[in-house]
């Protein structure tokens, strides 16, 4: 026989904590107040798919709102062994040295057998995690396309209510589709390798054209030549993208996360961008425009919740959907006709 799922008196435990939840307004003062244990709760709470959920949680985005967008925002991605994790860890604790509060918001690849995601972002940040100035919440990516969990833009602005004034997203690292941390990030930072294939996998489009900045990581040992060739390949490739709509011009450089090094320079090109921005007026229309676009991509998704949840269309869907299966049905007119259902119910 198999145990039960959970033991008794943490069910009973747990049912307590339920019972006793703080509300809405309790929840978002608490993280006005820069309390982490809040924060945490908040963003479990934006991230629960219970429906009954939707109403408290869009109540404590509402509250925290007006106190967001002071932050500078930082996408950072790259394949996975780049490493990520290595550099986040260190960029974040020379950030928090020179008075940072960081907000590390990392997304873990979802199973597609399980659907599970192992979330152990944290136990390769060690020293990060234990610093009062920094704050690391790892996050599933479940089903979302584009390296980023689905309420990561909701996240954003908890983390920001709270205090944070630099955000780092690391994403999946999912190559050429990170259009979603893109369009939520002040700055994208693209990691790098040398010696790992040839240098028209590094150049292709879609990815390099977002960057921002390209950094080269392990850049030691006997990997610093190969690091500073790969440097000068970059950066004469880049010099032949269209110009990006910031005027911004991109560039190569090399870092080693494990011997802090190129750390800071890495951050005074972070700040020379978002002064050029801020300048030049791109910085605010980029916030504008990423307003928009997630104003239309929660409609997507809410209708898309609101279709599967509908009683009368699931039970519709899987009659089509055998007749699909059986080759009754192309899926074009099957799709039509549930539709059709759907909008007439």
């Amino acid at each position: 026989m198999q145990p039960e799922s959970i033991n008794a008196a943490s069910a009973g435990y747990i049912a307590g904590l339920r019972k006793n939840a703080p509300s809405a307004k309790a929840l978002a003062q608490g993280v006005l107040n820069g309390d982490i244990t809040a924060l945490s709760r908040a963003i479990t709470l934006i991230e629960s798919a219970n429906p009954n959920h939707f109403e408290k949680a869009a109540e404590v985005i509402a509250q925290c709102l007006p106190h967001a967008n002071k932050s500078v925002r930082i996408g950072i991605t790259g394949v996975p062994g780049v490493g990520k994790s290595t550099f986040i860890e260190a960029f974040g604790k020379y950030l928090t040295g020179i008075g940072k509060k960081v907000a590390v918001l990392a997304v873990d690849p979802s199973s597609t057998v399980s659907h599970g995601s192992i979330l152990g972002d944290k136990t390769r940040m060690e020293e990060l995690v234990k610093d009062k100035n920094a704050y690391i919440r790892p996050s599933a990516s479940g089903e979302t396309l584009g390296g980023v969990a689905q309420k990561t833009r909701e996240s954003v602005i908890l983390c920001e209510a709270c205090g944070f004034d630099t955000i780092l997203i690391e994403t999946v690292g999912v190559g050429q589709s990170e259009t979603a941390v893109h369009s939520m990030v002040d700055f994208f930072l693209l990691l790098q390798i040398a010696g790992a294939g040839d240098e028209l996998q590094g150049i292709k489009r879609g990815i390099m054209e977002m960057a921002d900045l390209v950094v080269i990581n392990k850049a030691d040992g006997d990997n610093t030549h190969k690091a500073n060739f790969t440097k000068t390949e970059l950066n004469r490739a880049l010099h032949y993208f269209p110009p990006k709509a910031s005027g911004w011009q991109p560039k190569a450089m090399t870092c080693s996360a494990v011997n802090r090094i190129g750390i800071s320079e890495t951050w005074q090109q972070i700040e020379r961008y978002i002064n050029h921005a801020k300048n030049n007026g791109y910085f605010e229309m980029c916030r504008h425009k990423q307003n928009t676009y997630w104003f239309t991509e929660t409609i997507h998704q809410l209708l898309l919740n609101r279709f599967y949840s509908n009683s009368e269309t699931a039970s519709h869907l899987e009659t089509v959907k055998k007749a699909v299966q059986n080759g009754e049905i192309s899926p074009f007119a099957a799709a039509s006709i549930v539709l059709k259902k759907y909008f007439s119910s």
